[in-house]
């Protein structure tokens, strides 16, 4: 036999094998499951049973009540006094109190003499009803019980009857009291089973269904004699009764089995059926139970073996399988290591060749690595000097305003100063200690100008520290306090009471401000209401800065290179170009952005984003004092 003619038999053997397995286990898990659905649909049909005759049994008195009751046997003992709209009324009340559909009474002929329902197009007042069985029964005495279809009402309900008899004349009943309940509020609760509840008669009709489909329908299919004998009691009324398509698959027990429907709503589904009598009532109740558990029992039966199997099946392949590689190690395992041998001394020789390549490639990397490392030193220090020098540079503009601030208080140091030696000349000291005074504090005021401009020459630190920026707005409005009132600047102050603190370098941050603003001033020169709007926001972890002008704004092909090293909008000799430069890149190292805009109303922002401080170091009121008082 051919490998491959192996391998096809092997395989039959496996599925035959594998159907083996299957139904058997299959056919266990269906009788375990039909035997556990049995005893659960016996269980559920048994209270329903109960709650069906309890729901009749609640109203089997009121009959009797009603015909004992005195109006009713003063109405039927005379005729020619009749008041019919009293019982009517009172019939009404009892339907209402006991919840029933309706109320009627019948005199000794079967003719309607008073109803609950006699104020309804369709009431039952002046209808016959000889043909029904309860009349019958309650005018021989008995009392009656009967179900069916409402002749006017078409409504299902069930019916109970007493003889109304007068009590000086017990001889024939003087009529018949009737009450009416409806079954629909039964059938609602059958609804919410996860089954299908049956009520059968005698003749096979269903009468009651949780379904709707099925109520009113034969469970068999009946003969021509059989529906004549119905038609005659009037119990259904003219309906067709039709089949409902139940046909039996296999007995289950004295009184179960298997059933499905051939038509209507269940087409094709499969039920296991119970069924239970009512001998009292003449009926009798059938539960149907999908077999959707049964089912789904045998698939998990059959997932089971057949995983078993298949586990059993993939173990002895699996064995058969190391077994058949483990020959062939043995018979590769001298081949593997010589190659393994050869290829040991092939990569040792690779090795040492590729480590001396790395040797001297690493000794390249470290040399370069140290050139970047001195060009870097190198590119800081010039930055640092451009810092410097751009500052230096932005002094000889404050110079001017300076010049004047200091010209005013010299004149006046001089003029207290002559008027202090006169004073001594004649005596008087108080007046001259008074002038000298003023001369001390004009000195003391021309100190605090002249450490303001060190301040600002001097270079920053490497550290960042808690910086207040309102502090930085108010050390860069005084570095321009005369320039400000020279030209008539009106400064906005947009910003909170509370300080506002960001990490950064006191100096580098405080260099940013002074060159913002003085663009700005720049840029108003020539208006005629020149207004700088200085502002902070604070958010949730960076703070907004802001320094926005009146003036003529920035050309809009200027905006994408204003920021570039050497780039210039202002005329040959008023600027290098490196300010703002220089600026966005203080406020990079910062760990900020520095971003230009145009406003809508005219003029210019520069917006600066920072880390904001929570937490920030105060230094001491001496210290602060110390740095703006000598640099």
């Amino acid at each position: 036999m051919t490998r491959r003619g192996l391998r096809l038999a092997l395989a039959l053997l496996i599925l035959l094998g594998l159907a083996l397995v299957i139904w058997p286990a299959t056919q266990v898990a269906r009788e375990q499951a039909l035997d556990r659905l049995q005893e659960e649909a016996d269980n559920e049909l048994r209270l329903s049973v109960a709650g069906l005759r309890g729901h009749l049994s609640r109203h089997d008195y009121l009959p009797q009540l009603l015909a004992s009751r005195e109006p009713v046997q003063r109405f039927l003992n005379a005729p020619e006094e009749r008041r019919a709209q009293a019982i009517n009324v009172l019939l009404d009340g009892f339907r209402a109190i006991a919840e029933v559909s309706d109320v009627y009474l019948l005199d000794r002929h079967a003719d309607t003499l008073a109803a609950s329902n006699w104020h309804r197009p369709d009431t039952f007042i002046g209808q016959n009803y000889a043909f029904r069985r309860y009349y019958r029964d309650a005018i021989a005495g008995r009392e009656g019980r009967f179900y069916g279809l409402g002749v006017l009402s078409r409504e299902r309900g069930y019916y109970f009857s007493a003889p109304v008899w007068l009590p000086d004349d017990e001889t024939e009943p003087a009529g018949v009291m009737v009450v009416k309940v409806l079954l629909d509020a039964q059938e609602s609760a059958w609804a919410e089973q996860q089954a299908e509840l049956l009520v059968v008669d005698g003749q096979g009709i269903i009468f009651m269904a949780s379904r709707p489909e099925l109520r009113l329908a034969a469970l068999h299919p009946l003969s021509d004699a059989e529906r004549q004998r119905l038609l005659a009691t009037r119990r259904y009324a003219d309906e067709p009764l039709a089949p409902s398509g139940l046909r039996r698959l296999e007995r289950r027990g004295e009184h179960g089995d298997l059933v499905t429907f051939d038509r209507g709503p269940l087409d094709g589904q499969a039920f296991l059926r119970q069924a239970r009598p009512l001998a009292e009532l003449g009926w009798e109740m059938h539960i149907l139970k999908p077999l959707t558990p049964v089912q789904a029992a045998q698939w998990q039966a059959a997932l089971l073996a057949g995983g078993l199997y298949g586990i059993l099946v993939l173990g002895t392949g699996v064995g058969w399988q190391r077994l058949r590689l483990r020959r062939q190690r043995e018979h590769f395992a001298e081949r593997e290591r010589q190659t393994l041998a050869r290829a040991r001394d092939e990569l040792e020789r690779n090795v040492a060749h590729r480590t001396h390549d790395l040797v001297e490639t690493n000794r390249r990397l470290s040399d370069e690595i140290e050139e970047r490392r001195r060009a870097e030193e190198t590119l800081r220090q010039t930055q640092d000097e451009l810092i410097q020098a751009a500052k230096l540079a932005l002094l000889g503009q404050l110079a001017a305003g300076i010049n004047h601030e200091l010209n005013q208080p010299l004149a006046a140091v001089r003029s207290y100063a002559e008027n202090a030696r006169a004073f001594l000349a004649r005596q008087q000291a108080e007046r001259a200690d008074a002038n000298l005074a003023e001369i001390v504090e004009l000195t003391g005021r021309m100190a605090e100008i002249s450490a303001q401009l060190k301040q600002f020459s001097r270079k920053s630190g490497e550290q960042l520290t808690s910086v207040s920026v309102g502090d930085c707005f108010g050390y860069a409005l005084r570095l321009y306090r005369a320039r400000l009132d020279q030209d008539g600047v009106t400064v906005e102050r947009r910003w909170p009471e509370a300080p506002v603190w960001v990490r950064a370098d006191l100096v580098r941050l405080e260099q940013v401000l002074v060159n913002l603003i003085g663009n700005a001033l720049q840029a108003m020169a020539q208006m005629p209401s020149p207004r700088l709007i200085l502002g902070i926001d604070a958010q949730d972890d960076e703070v907004r800065i802001e320094v926005a002008d009146n003036g003529p704004g920035i050309p809009e092909a200027n905006l994408a290179r204003i920021f570039e090293p050497f780039f210039t909008t202002k005329s040959i000799g008023t600027g290098l170009g490196l300010g703002l430069s220089i600026s966005s890149r203080i406020i990079a190292d910062l760990g900020g952005r520095l971003q230009a805009e145009n406003l809508p109303e005219g003029g210019a922002r520069f917006t600066i984003r920072l880390p904001r401080d929570r937490s920030p170091e105060v230094p001491e009121p001496h210290a602060t004092q110390e740095r703006h008082s000598h640099g």
